[in-house]
Order: C-alpha cells, then structure tokens, then sequence
C-alpha cells in the first residue's frame, strides 16, 4: 500500500462527510459546536468496533457487563468528587469574551512560535495540508520569529509538562511568556474553574437535582455488592459498561476528539489491595511498550522508553501487575482494529493532572494530525470509590474472605459510652456511632491523641459535624482481636476508552491516497470492523445476473457477512473507487461467466488483485478474512490471480 506523502485533513474530512460517517448535528439550525451525528457507515464501524471490544474484554476476560443509568442524582456524583473537583480551567479575551481552556491556549501559542523559530531557521516543519480557516481560526497565528536557544528550550520543556500546571501556574505562564488572545491579540483574563457537568433536574418540581453522568464507572460501584454476589464472592473479577457519557467541554473543536456527548466503554476490575497480581500476567509479561514515564515528563522530555511490560513492574515504572496486564490489553485491542502501533504510546499522568480518585493512571495516547490524543485512560483508583459511597451510605461495600487460620491481633478499640451517647445525638446517634466503629487504624489513632491531649475531637457524618467529648467515651484502649473473616475494601484498576477518539484516529491511521491517474481516497479498515464487509457489482443491469446476485448476497447473509449491492449505471471502476471510500474490504463482480457455471470474481480493496472461484468457496473466504482466520496474502497465495480488463478495479 503507497501512503501519501503528505497527510491532507481536510480531504479526509470531505471525504467522511461525503459518505456521511458522521456530520455535524442540527446543522439545519446552525449546529451546536461540540455535537455530531453518525450517519450509516459511522455508526457501523462504531458497532463493529464496540463488538470487537466486547470479545477482546468482555469475552476473553470473563467480565460481568451491565448497563447503568445515565441521568445521576446529585449527591451520589457530590460523594464521587465529581461536583467539586470535575473541572478544567478557562479563561477569556478581555475585549471579546471568547473563551479557551487555558492549558490548550498556552500550548498552541508556544507551539506556534517553535513552528516560526524552525521556518526563521530555514529547518524542515511537518505540515498538515489544512486550509479550512474556519477550523483554525482560534489556533495561534504561525510567524517566522527566530527565537533563542535558551527560549527554545524553555518552550520545550514547558510544552512537556502542561498537563502538570494548575490554574494559577497557567497563569503565571501567560504572563511570563506574553500569551494573548490568538485571533484578537487582546489580553486574557486569569484562568478560573468550570465544571464539566451538565446539570439537570430529577422529578416534576425540580427540586431533585441531577446531572447527565460524566462517565459510566458510578453505576458500577454503586451496583458492587450486587455484582460480587452474582459473581459467588470470587474475587478478583471485573465489571464492563458502555454507554453515553456527557461533559460540557470548554471550547470543543478538534471534530470527534473532543465533543460533549460521546461513547465510553469502561471496564471495573476489583483487587485485593494487597495483592495486584494478575493470574495472566505471565502472558504479557515479555511484551513490549512504548513509555513515557511522569520521571521524564517532568525533565521536560517526550523521549519514549520502549520496555517489556514485566520488566516495567519490576522496575514499579508501572505500579503493579494488573495495571501491566491491562496496558498490554489495551496495545492489542487497538493494533486488532487498525491503530498504527507506531503511533501509539502510554504516557503516565503527572502528581498535578491525576484525577482525584486515582493513585496510577497511564494514558495510551493516539498521534494523529492534532498531535498525541488521549484515547484511552487506565487508572488504579485504589478504594477510593467504594470507600467514600460506603461513607455517605453507612452500606459496607466490601469483601469477606474467611481466613485459613484464625488471625489474633493487636488493635486499637473505641467503646462508646451509650447511655451518653443517645441523649446527646438523638436521631443521629446511630450514624455517629456507625461511623465511629467504622474507622481505621489510622484514623482511631489520630483521634486518640486528640482525645488523649485535648479531650475533645469532632467528626462529620452526612455532612454534619460532631463534637465528641470524654464522657461520650467509655474506653479508647488496645486489645487482643481474634479474625477468622478477613474484610477490606477492595482497589479498582479502570480501563476507560473514549470510543469516538479511537473511531476518528482509526480513519486517519487508515486513510491514503491511491497515487494513480486520478486522486483517489480509501480508507483500510481490518475487515473485521469495516462497515460494510463486500460490495456485490454485477456488470451491467442485465436481469441474468439477479439469481446470481440473489444467491451470493443469501450465502453472504447466512454467513454473518454484510454487503451491498451496486447496480447502479457507473462503471465498474467507479463503483468500487466510491466504496474503497468507504473502506469495504472486498468486492465480487458477477458477469455473463458466473451466470454459466456459478463462478465470481473476489477483489481486494488495498491491492485490487483478484481471484476467480466458485461461489461457495468465495462466500467462504469472505467469511473467514472478515473474522480474522485468514489474511488476504494466504488467500492469494493459495489461489491464482485474475486479470480481466473489463472488470479491472
């Protein structure tokens, strides 16, 4: 396959919305920036990327999938962290009040000035064949500025760290380095917090707030002691969903990489937390990544580590084995459906951008003509969730795993004063004094030393703050405690896959020009998530050819392989040039021959080299190259080539 030279943007993009992968939605009315419809061949390719996804995880992990609801109450995205913390930065032109994000705006503007200190220079710059001003308007203008070394460096090195600067850090980088509005070039306001959530309202009065939920996992957690019960209390195991998700992004633009309602595919897998081995680890252990540890982010480089897996564990680069495991799963999924792993690396999120609930996370980044895109996000939550939604509840969501051996320890025990306790809290004693005998070893001994050195020390329950005096407690001593159940709460490994990010870097990894005669566009999808698998071309609109046609496209049917049937007055050239657009694989041409003795031509989409057999044995290769068993190059070594001119692709 010759790829073109150049990547063209734009004539991809005319050539998706031509075949109407996906548009725009209500452009009608003028469309809303960040919203997109798919159209056929979209939403074909996301299911068939979805049902690959399902086999490579669902299936092959033995993964318990359930289907949450989307609309969330307040209080349980509130007790998440998500009300508070679920947010980015956003600043505005002073003039205007055109909004950015403020990490976004800082890397563009640097980028832009190191592209004008390479043009100043006379040195090479890659080029994106993007003409669409429209689209690149609020990118930052481009001038042939020679900078200093010095600078240089500084950018680079700024440019490697973005994603680990807070709000105020943003800031005092557009200050330092005289960051304005791109377009305008007028000042900027200081970043400020805005919450990605859309609210909503539950009910008829409105008074039950709620929000469109933000990502899928809530619904998992909050259905975990259901899901370990239905799984026979064996632990480890992994709960799977995908689902709508919904965040109010600040400037969304980039097409399908960044939109406010997109498809995630989120996967639970529930650990011990004292041990994060994975029973599977041995057979990835070997297999090699490309890294890009936080250690030499912070250095200012983007220089990759290629290491295997195993050894990266070893090493605790990665943090333990079934986050190893997981990343190793991730490269193979993505390879399966046509990413180029060329251009696939794991980048490890910094202390400043992890989320709130994680204390790992690995981002396997896409390059694309953007630049590295996150796709897809795998994330050691450890308790976190289970932890904080078993707080506001009072519902122990843990595991109970009865020991070998009964386990005697030393701990330390509170004893609550009940007939003080009562009097004092009423209503709330129950809860006070569930979360009292609830706490941790920790957490007891930071309040006996309150309790030992102030005689006083108070504790939020539901919201509420309680003051617990002496009185309240009978003893705060340390005792023997005889275990035969062993209880914890247990961490949570997420894999999280933006499945509109992947689609969009799928067709630009896959998109090439054919360099003959003619500029002709295709897309190569495997053939196993392509759309439309086989495009039937009778050679004219001959009514010989409808039983033949008839036959094919039933066996087609039976076999679990889609088609089409183009019986339009086009050549044959032509009809197949529209559907290589389209990315279908294969294409069968019945002419006056296959009416005689019921055999067809196969073409294959990338190469165009044909074969001619009997139907059966062509429905069956069909079959066979669409689930993956074989490959065209086994096909067409086993079977002798076919040359016709008239047929000719």
């Amino acid at each position: 396959m010759a790829a073109e030279p150049t990547f063209n943007r734009v004539t991809l993009e005319q050539l998706l919305g031509k075949r109407f992968f996906y548009a725009p939605a209500f452009s009608l009315y003028g469309g809303v920036a960040g919203l997109y419809d798919y159209g056929p061949p979209g939403c074909a390719l996301q299911a068939n990327v979805l049902e690959v996804w399902r086999k490579h995880f669902v299936l092959e992990e033995d993964m318990l999938e359930v289907d949450c609801s989307i609309m969330t109450p307040s209080e349980v995205l509130k007790t998440s962290g998500h009300v508070d913390r679920f947010s980015d930065w956003m600043c505005k032109d002073l003039k205007t009040g055109e909004i950015f994000r403020a990490d976004h705006l800082v890397e563009n503007v640097l980028e832009a000035r190191l592209e004008g200190d390479k043009i100043a220079r006379n040195t090479p710059v890659e080029i994106t064949a993007d003409k669409d001003e429209r689209k690149r308007r609020k990118a930052a203008k481009v001038a042939a500025v020679r900078l200093d070394d010095a600078t240089v460096q500084t950018y680079k090195e700024t440019l490697a760290q973005i994603d680990n600067y807070s709000g105020p850090e943003l800031g005092e980088l557009m200050r330092t380095f005289g960051i304005k509005s791109p377009e305008t070039g007028n000042d900027i306001s200081e970043p400020v917090v805005f919450n990605l959530m859309f609210a909503s309202s539950i009910g008829p009065t409105g008074q039950f707030p709620g929000f469109l939920r933000p990502e899928t996992a809530q619904g998992q957690f909050l259905n975990f002691k259901r899901l370990l019960e239905f799984n026979n209390d064996r632990m480890p195991f992994a709960s799977a969903q995908i689902g709508r998700s919904f965040r109010n992004e600040i400037s969304p633009r980039e097409g399908l990489l960044r939109v406010r309602e997109f498809t995630m595919a989120e996967i639970e897998h529930y650990v011990d937390p004292t041990k994060k081995d994975h029973s599977r680890f041995h057979e990835v252990a070997s297999y090699k990544l490309k890294i890009l540890p936080a250690s030499v982010q912070l250095q200012g480089k983007t220089e990759l580590l290629e290491i295997a897996v195993g050894e990266a564990v070893e090493k605790q680069m990665i943090d333990n084995q079934t986050l190893g495991y997981f990343l190793v799963r991730i490269h193979i999924f993505l390879t399966k459906i046509g990413i180029n792993p060329d251009r696939v690396r794991f980048r490890q999120h910094m202390k400043n951008e992890m989320a709130h609930y994680a204390c790992d996370c690995w981002d396997a980044e896409i390059h694309t003509s953007y630049g590295w895109k996150e796709c897809v996000g795998c994330a050691d939550r450890s308790a976190y969730d289970l932890t904080v939604h078993s707080n506001r509840t009072g519902e122990k969501l843990v595991v109970r795993e009865r020991l070998p051996e009964p386990l005697v320890e030393e701990k330390l025990q509170l004893e609550i004063n009940k007939r003080v306790f009562g009097p004092r809290f009423k209503k709330d004693a129950k809860a006070v004094e569930d979360h009292l005998t609830s706490l941790d070893q920790s957490a007891l001994e930071q309040l006996k030393k309150l309790h030992d050195e102030i005689g006083t020390f108070s504790v939020s329950v539901n919201d509420q703050s309680f003051d617990i005096t002496k009185d309240l407690i009978s003893s705060f001593e340390r005792g023997s405690i005889t275990t035969h159940v062993r209880e914890y709460t247990p961490n949570v490994i997420e894999p999280s896959f933006g499945i509109g990010r992947i689609l969009y870097c799928l067709m630009e990894h896959v998109y090439w020009v054919r360099p003959e005669g003619e500029q002709r566009g295709v897309l190569s999808f495997p053939p196993v998530v392509a759309p439309t698998k086989c495009l039937l071309v009778p050679l004219s609109t001959n009514d010989v050819f409808v039983p033949v046609l008839n036959k094919v496209s039933a066996q087609l049917r039976r076999n679990g392989v889609s088609s089409k049937i183009d019986d339009s007055g086009a050549s044959i050239g032509r009809r197949y040039a529209r559907n290589d657009e389209l990315g279908t694989p294969f294409g069968i041409t019945v002419d006056f021959q296959s009416a005689q003795d019921n055999t067809i031509t196969l073409r294959e989409r990338d190469s165009t080299k044909q074969i001619r057999e009997k139907i059966e044995v062509i429905v069956e290769l069909v079959k066979e190259m669409c689930e993956g068993k074989t490959t065209w190059a086994e096909v067409s070594a086993k079977y002798p080539a076919f040359v016709s001119q008239e047929i000719a692709g």
